[in-house]
């Protein structure tokens, strides 16, 4: 490859899922579909929180925060995927995709860290109940959460500034149907070993650290919940970790699929298939996870209607 053959492209293509026109309507249908129910089932979480004080808690603050991230998540990469099926086209701007890539990293960053800092809350509230409205003061919630944005942001950042000085051939066809970091670094034509060390590194130092971080706060959790006397209270406790622990597994299940499997035993379709399980699955799943066995939530939400119903007729004789 001489270097005259080396640049900066203009535009990429996106393969996507399929070549066939027949199958373009379907995809288009169900990505539109798991997209709405994904962002107005979160915005549902956020206003539900937000509108009943009774889930002014650090739980359900951070589960907030986790609702608005998984909408940004999903609207990094599935509104782009549904306008170039739909206009029946496979092109993507450079810099549309540089910035595609830089927020994608940002936000499966702060879903990584915000997962984390359910598990520590969790940890608190049960092993330590008497303490937990001191530990887990609002200050103390509000400094979690911006350092989770802190380090997402400066990932993300530093990941964005290796990528953008690649050089790459003038006809980059990604098998994907996003700017996948991973997807970039290895189409480059320009060398890429240093990326791909920082790539691993990153990926080993905010993934693998949480994860211990997770899997420690529930080593500790587990024999707090054995030694809870009421049966009720351990029903509640189990209840809110299962919730956390459904939404960790689907998270880190797929992204370990993803990231650490070897490209010889995955190939790019399978590669694409966990990518939906991660960026659109599990954001959609979300909020039917954490409010299906949550019973301030069903409150929350049985009281949300009824007082939108008795408003309603207010508003309706106001207008006669």
């Amino acid at each position: 490859m001489t270097p005259s053959n080396l640049t900066k492209p203009s535009e990429f293509f996106l393969l996507g899922f399929s070549e066939e026109p027949a199958l373009q309507p379907l995809i288009f249908g169900l990505f539109l579909s798991m997209y709405l129910v994904t962002v107005f089932g979160n915005l549902l979480i956020i206003l539900l929180i937000s509108s009943d004080s009774h889930l002014h808690t650090p739980m359900y603050f951070f589960l907030s925060n986790l609702a608005f991230i998984d909408i940004c998540f999903t609207s990094t990469t599935i509104p782009k995927t549904l306008q170039n099926i739909w206009k029946q086209s496979k092109v993507i701007t450079y810099e549309g995709c540089i910035t595609q890539m830089h927020f994608f990293i940002l936000f499966a960053g702060l879903d990584d860290f915000l997962l984390t800092v359910m598990a520590y809350d969790r940890y608190v509230a049960i092993c330590h109940p008497l303490h937990y409205t001191v530990i887990m003061n609002p200050q103390i919630c509000v400094v979690l959460a911006l350092v989770s944005w802190a380090i997402s942001v400066l990932d993300s950042l530093i990941q964005t500034f290796m990528v953008s000085r690649l050089s790459f051939c003038r006809d980059v066809l990604i098998p994907h149907y996003f700017c996948e970091h991973k997807q970039l670094v290895q189409l480059a034509s320009s060398d890429h070993l240093l990326n791909e060390m920082v790539m691993y590194f990153a990926a080993g130092l905010l993934g693998a650290g949480p994860f211990a971080g997770i899997f420690y706060s529930y080593c500790r959790i587990a024999p707090s919940i054995c030694g809870i006397a009421s049966a009720q209270g351990k029903y509640k406790a189990f209840s809110t970790c299962v919730s956390h622990l459904s939404a960790v597994s689907l998270f880190y299940g797929t992204c370990l699929g993803v990231y650490l499997g070897s490209a010889a035993t995955h190939s790019a379709h399978s590669s694409m298939i966990a990518s939906v399980m991660y960026t659109v699955v599990t954001p959609m799943l979300n909020p039917f996870i954490y409010s299906l066995r949550n019973k301030d939530i069903k409150r929350a939400w049985r009281a949300f209607f009824r007082k939108a119903a008795l408003n309603r007729p207010m508003v309706l004789l106001n207008l006669g």
